[in-house]
């Protein structure tokens, strides 16, 4: 990844932390003509599910995992910790971490993935006269200000509002609305702020160009005391230097640099190279999605689709998402794979786990998987399982496998499970090019891009050329590194990125396949609507 444009020239070292839903990967680059990465380490924590439909993190367990990964790169190389000019963060987005005066949370922090507040999102948004399941009265506005709506149960302002009705004590102490990776910065400087494409994701965020900054007006629509949201930063500015309390639990330099940052939905598309206008990625983590870079807000409210804030000004992410995508590889593990079928894997997440894990599980699909035909004869997965959110939005909804017969085995609901999440990603692709027009050639990206075999099915079932790049786990990291590289001053621009970071492999569709995956899509888009009502009778 060369740097040969723009800004100051001279060895860095930086430090990236990509804080997933399932553990944080901190990563020791060293920026030159070159950004190379020197070392690695990763640390697991908890995602606490609920009956109630609650997802919560604790986050003592992110920051002891940062301690303990920061601690373990260093041990893993040379480079001493003195040397490190700089701090950044690619993070999980759409959590809600309410804290206090002194920075400590009120509650443990809300997962983006947390579904609780139904009656707050009745009574606050789904009631009256609505377009799309969203009060007319909120929602016109809301599109007005903020180009999206808080229309979904998992959004964060709903989340707030269950703080606010059924934990009133807590509720009083809150001082500041963080998200995950601001509820770091917070611990690491003492200061209380959020980057643009974080505020865009509280839905309370004004992108009218002249007023940038949370809406009044949307706040107190929604219930929201605007005094809650904290400064805004750029995601390329300097938040602070690490307090010496922070410095010594690290391992690292007081007053070292940190800087705002990303979400992972703003800067994974930088790490993968996708910045330039029109240009579109597909992410397969524990999450999946599809975004396309756009130069304007679009709304797509039927389909739970929008024009994001981004890491670059005047930037925006089309960006439709899938809640589960890596996790049902996890699941395939776990409960499909594991011991029955001639295969042993160590008991970790394969979700943003450690690469080993990723080729351990993936150097068998590719022997295994790879030998069932194309359509798994005829058995659909549904990658619902825990909930959807697009191109419909329902929290009932479930994953099943569709069409099972005497003639089926384990191998093939296996590889139906990967057929279904590039089937949806298919249906992404299909739903955006309704308002733009997504790319020919599609960068692929996150641990699933580390199997051939399914970048293959995905170039298969969508019709698109994919790319693939070097260590596409990762690309979350290199994107916050990218984000420090013009905070630094050795890079101009975050537009600059798209020639550092080259494709490493190619494949185009199988004209073979066509036929089958055609047919298993048209069937695959009826099934929800076909079962929405008994999803309904089973998990409201």
């Amino acid at each position: 990844m060369h740097l040969n444009s723009g800004g100051k020239m001279g060895k860095k070292y930086v430090i990236s932390y990509d804080i997933g839903t399932t553990g944080v990967k901190s990563c020791l680059f060293e920026i030159d003509k070159e950004i190379t990465l020197i070392s690695a380490a990763m640390e697991g924590y908890k995602l606490y599910i609920m009956p109630d439909g609650g997802a919560e993190q604790d986050p003592d367990e992110w920051w002891a995992a940062i301690c303990s990964t920061t601690k373990t790169i260093f041990e893993n190389c040379d480079i001493k910790p003195e040397l490190v000019e700089g701090i950044s963060f690619c993070s999980q987005m759409q959590g809600l971490v309410l804290v206090d005066k002194n920075g400590k949370p009120v509650h443990r922090a809300f997962s983006y993935m947390d579904q609780r507040a139904r009656k707050q999102i009745k009574e606050g948004m789904a009631n009256g006269i609505q377009i799309a399941g969203a009060n007319v009265v909120k929602l016109i506005p809301s599109l007005i200000i903020t180009g999206a709506v808080s229309a979904s149960v998992k959004d964060p302002v709903w989340k707030y509002n269950w703080v606010k009705e059924n934990e009133p004590e807590n509720f009083k102490k809150v001082y500041k609305w963080l998200d995950v990776k601001e509820y770091i910065i917070c611990r690491m400087t003492d200061k209380f702020v959020m980057t643009p494409d974080s505020a865009f994701g509280t839905l309370l965020y004004d992108i009218r160009k002249g007023k940038e900054g949370f809406s009044k007006t949307i706040c107190n629509l929604l219930g929201v005391n605007p005094d809650h949201m904290p400064e805004l930063i750029k995601c390329t500015d300097k938040a602070g230097g690490l307090t010496a309390k922070a410095a010594a639990e690290l391992g690292l330099k007081e007053g070292t640099a940190v800087f705002g940052g990303g979400g992972d939905a703003s800067l994974i598309g930088v790490g993968a190279g996708s910045v330039e206008l029109g240009d579109t990625h597909i992410y397969n983590g524990t999450s999946g999605w599809a975004s396309t870079v756009v130069d304007k807000s679009i709304v797509d409210a039927s389909a739970m689709i929008a024009a994001i804030v981004g890491a670059q000004k005047d930037r925006f992410n089309y960006f439709a998402e899938l809640e589960t995508a890596g996790k049902c590889l996890e699941w395939v593990k776990d409960h499909l794979a594991l011991d029955e079928i001639g295969i042993f894997l160590n008991k970790t997440d394969v979700a943003e786990s450690d690469e080993t894990v990723y080729t351990s599980l993936y150097d068998y699909l590719s022997k295994v998987v790879n030998e069932i035909p194309a359509g798994s004869q005829g058995v659909i997965f549904t990658p619902w399982l825990h909930g959807n959110r697009c191109p419909f939005e329902d929290p009932n909804s479930r994953g099943m496998f569709f069409n099972i017969s005497l003639d089926v085995g384990k191998t093939e609901l296996i590889r139906s499970v990967i057929e279904g999440v590039c089937m949806h990603m298919r249906w992404f692709l299909d739903t955006q090019d309704k308002k733009i027009k997504t790319s020919q050639t599609v960068r692929f990206v996150g641990g699933g891009a580390l199997s051939d075999v399914t970048c293959q099915i995905l170039a298969d079932i969508t019709g698109r050329t994919i790319e693939t790049v070097d260590s596409p786990q990762n690309v979350g990291a290199v994107g916050a590194a990218v984000i420090m590289a013009v905070g630094l001053g050795v890079l101009d621009d975050v537009s600059k990125a798209k020639k550092l970071i080259p494709a490493k492999k190619t494949f185009r569709p199988n004209p073979a396949n066509k036929e089958v995956y055609d047919r298993n899509y048209a069937v695959y888009k009826t099934l929800y609507k076909n079962n929405k009502e008994a999803f309904k009778a089973l998990n409201s």
